[in-house]
């Protein structure tokens, strides 16, 4: 490969700040002297200005706090549409975090995997929907297959990535995470919410790509969030507006689950909206209120129906009901 195809293969790494001490010695002076290559450095780096959030009256300590920094010299906000911003503070978020994981890399996080396998995880993650709007993979092996249960497929291809990526430093797996995050919001999809409109099958739903960029958002946050437990670091939740979005998506994908025959639940999040979840034609014949991180929390498994916070009235079945098939969407 000649330096300029070595180049092009680092940018995305560049916007992200993710580059070897060599590579940062290299790509300055190509970028120089090759106008394309600045071009499309530019793009990248303009895509990763993804703090969009709104500041904090009051930011917390640094040490309550991996954000607050960032939060009081917040970037310019990124050039993509409203369904993707969620996704790119979401990166965003992950890569504040990586000035701490220096050295802590075998840290237990969640399931069986430690911090490098929870990145190496959302590598995969992020994967088919990358696949599905021609990004090509960045491990062997990745395929589409329409036919195979989706939740095996997800099992074993995340299996399979964590495993080819523990032969890789750490480093290198977060720069083949952070290019294939600044591809994916480089996209005309995270640009363009008409084309984003458009329906794709991923994970068992089919939902318009700008609702998967809404699950890749979710599932960013939620292993950051992970990560920052594991390491006794708090990790702050999305922006109310960003949070909003991630609820709404995860309401409409359980009232699918709970279907017309469910006994009628008024959910509500606190401070926030309510909805009518399961039959439409009989009385309500419970109430359910949970806060909207609490919620979010409990869709993402990380809270067992019968511990997550809530106000209830009514039917306790039906609440249970609603509990047990939020909890049961997680894939995390």
């Amino acid at each position: 490969m000649t330096e300029h195809d070595d180049v092009r293969d680092l940018l995305a790494a560049w916007a992200f700040g993710a580059l070897e001490p060599a590579e940062e010695r290299v790509v300055p002076l190509h970028l120089a002297r090759c106008e394309d290559c600045a071009a499309e450095a530019e793009r990248l780096r303009e895509t990763v200005r993804m703090l969009d959030g709104p500041l904090l009256d009051e930011p917390p300590s640094p040490l309550d706090t991996l954000f607050a920094g960032a939060l009081r010299a917040r970037p310019a906000p990124p050039r993509v549409a409203r369904h993707a911003g969620p996704y790119a503070a979401a990166v965003a978020g992950l890569r504040a975090l990586l000035p701490e994981l220096a050295g802590r890399w075998s840290t237990p996080v969640v399931h069986d995997w430690d911090v490098h396998a929870t990145v190496a995880h959302l590598l995969a993650a992020d994967e088919h929907l990358a696949l599905r709007l021609g990004i090509d993979a960045r491990v062997p092996g990745a395929r589409i297959d329409e036919d195979a249960d989706w939740t095996d497929t997800w099992e074993r291809r995340s299996a399979e990535v964590i495993a080819h990526e523990y032969g890789s430093r750490p480093e290198e797996t977060v720069a083949d995470w952070s290019a294939q995050a600044a591809e994916l919001l480089g996209t005309a999809h995270a640009r363009d919410p008409e084309l984003a409109a458009g329906t794709t099958l991923l994970m068992g739903l089919r939902l318009p790509v700008a609702e998967h960029f809404l699950a890749r958002a979710f599932e960013a946050w939620i292993h950051t969030d992970d990560i920052g437990r594991a390491l006794g670091l708090t990790v702050p939740p999305p922006p109310e507006e960003h949070l909003g979005q991630l609820i709404g998506l995860a309401v409409r994908v359980l009232d699918t689950v709970l279907g017309t025959e469910a006994p009628p639940v008024l959910f509500a999040v606190r401070g926030g909206e309510e909805w009518v979840l399961g039959s439409r034609s009989d009385p309500v014949a419970a109430e359910l209120t949970l806060d909207p991180v609490d919620f979010c929390l409990l869709v993402g498994g990380r809270y067992a129906p019968d511990a997550v916070p809530r106000d209830t009235t009514g039917d306790a079945a039906a609440v249970r009901n609603v509990l047990e098939r939020a909890a049961s969407l997680s894939w995390l």
